[in-house]
């Protein structure tokens, strides 16, 4: 089968198999938004969906080899997707061209001239969000798609009339290196998705590939404090823009202050010269590096520094990113995404800002192969709450073959000098909650999985 090579001035039948997932429904809007006929499945309605379907995508719930129509022109898949399913199974039964999400972004990408995809173990979805409301304020009509919903944009997709196109770039199973930006964006390289890289070596090889393949006359952006930097970016075509706290970065943040809120002001210094005072509406020092990283891509951009001052004092934050949820009997809460012990620990740093009686962490962790690589360190960044509380794994892509438990967790947590509790139920868990919390805490459900219910169900009366 040949690789389908998208052309917008000859619009198709697209199918995507998982038209759901966050980043499969943002190039279907895009697609939709180009005249493509699009159709779709998913295993069951959501917001995203419904949004679809109201743009004119065809959508049926459960998938069949029915579903593959004789018009189809390719097929879109992603990494969770397998050989023995009906859909996959029918299309290339049928000799229909197929490629994987990661592939049609890249091809996407290639038809904007002022691109930025956004790339790193941790804060792609809030750095995407910030450039891309730095973009928005600057008028430059950008095409966006983001790994979360953007209250701004009314979701995670917006299309543009212009050449700026911005975007996420995930590490897991090298999707990203089918990206080739204008803009290449590392935030930082960690241990992660180790159900599919080897260590952390094989992590940072993959992102050196990713640099590699930015455009001639391209940039990267890359931490100032990057191991080995020099290594790293030896080589390179890209021009390399470092950013950082250290004022030996390119772009560098001084005179750093929280407010009440946890969220920072700081001066900025391109090259050592003051270049203007910078005000975040998202809490903690990890938002300042990521700030500093969208206002150099936005340089390179051509974004104005007034529309980078603007862009990011408008930035309230996208959803499940410290997201404020409500109060009920003097107990806030909070949603956050973090399911990385990196994550967690900035995470909880930022809430240690924020005045609290007690500060409870109720986490749900993201695989089992995640949790048993890493499972001392996650041990070490949750003990950093004044409260644990564990629900059970959530499984993902994956089963559990490794013997690796949330009760062994809590076990560990509390062996550090940390109270920590494991429940196997939402249930019990928020029937805890509700004995236990009292006016003045603060309460935070972190996860990548389905924990924000439980801090929903909690503030219901």
């Amino acid at each position: 089968m040949d690789m389908y090579q998208i052309d917008y001035s000859h619009p198709v039948h697209i199918h995507f198999i998982g038209i759901g997932g966050i980043s499969m429904s943002g190039l279907a809007a895009v697609l939709l938004d180009r005249g493509f006929t699009v159709t779709g499945s998913d295993s069951r309605r959501s917001p995203l969906t419904d949004l679809l379907e109201e743009k004119g995508a065809r959508i049926r719930i459960g998938q069949s080899a029915d579903n593959i129509e004789p018009s189809t022109a390719a097929v879109v898949y992603t990494a969770a997707i397998h050989a023995d399913n009906p859909e996959f199974a029918a299309a290339k039964a049928a000799g229909i061209p197929m490629l994987t999400r990661a592939a049609l972004l890249g091809q996407m990408m290639d038809h904007y001239a002022d691109s930025a995809a956004v790339a790193g173990t941790h804060g792609k979805t809030t750095t995407t969000s910030m450039l891309s409301h730095i973009l928005l304020a600057a008028d430059m009509d950008p095409t966006i798609s983001v790994g979360g919903i953007l209250p701004v944009i009314g979701g995670n997709i917006r299309v543009g009339a212009s050449a700026h196109f911005v975007t996420e770039a995930c590490e897991y199973t090298n999707s990203f290196l089918h990206l080739r930006p204008l803009v290449g964006i590392i935030l930082n390289i960690d241990a992660d998705h180790l159900d599919f890289f080897k260590d952390l070596d094989d992590i940072r090889h993959s992102f050196r590939l990713f640099a590699e393949g930015i455009r001639e006359g391209g940039s990267l952006v890359v931490p100032a404090s990057l191991p080995d930097l020099a290594g790293f970016t030896e080589g390179l075509d890209a021009n390399v823009i470092t950013f950082g706290l250290e004022q030996s970065a390119d772009y560098a943040a001084g005179e750093v202050e929280f407010d009440d809120n946890a969220c920072a002001s700081f001066t900025l210094y391109v090259h050592g010269e003051a270049a203007g005072r910078f005000t975040l509406k998202v809490p903690g020092g990890h938002n300042v590096l990521n700030a500093l990283a969208a206002i150099a891509a936005a340089d390179v951009m051509g974004a104005s520094r007034e529309a980078q001052q603007e862009g990011l004092s408008s930035f309230i934050g996208a959803e499940r990113r410290f997201e404020y949820k409500g109060r009920r009997g003097g107990v806030t809460v909070i949603d956050d995404y973090a399911h990385h012990p990196t994550e967690i620990s900035a995470t909880l740093d930022t809430a240690r800002k924020v005045p609290c009686r007690t500060l409870w962490c109720v986490f749900q962790p993201h695989t089992y192969t995640r949790t048993k690589a890493l499972l001392d360190d996650f041990a070490k960044a949750l003990s950093a709450a004044d409260r644990v509380v564990l629900a059970d794994i959530y499984a993902a892509r994956e089963t559990d073959t490794l013997g690796v438990s949330s009760k062994l967790l809590a076990e560990k947590i509390s062996a550090l000098g940390t109270t920590a509790e494991y429940f196997p139920t939402f249930a019990e868990i928020e029937e805890h909650l509700r004995r236990s919390c009292t006016d003045g805490d603060l309460l935070i459900t972190m996860g990548a999985g389905n924990i924000a219910a439980v801090g929903e169900d909690f503030l219901k009366d």
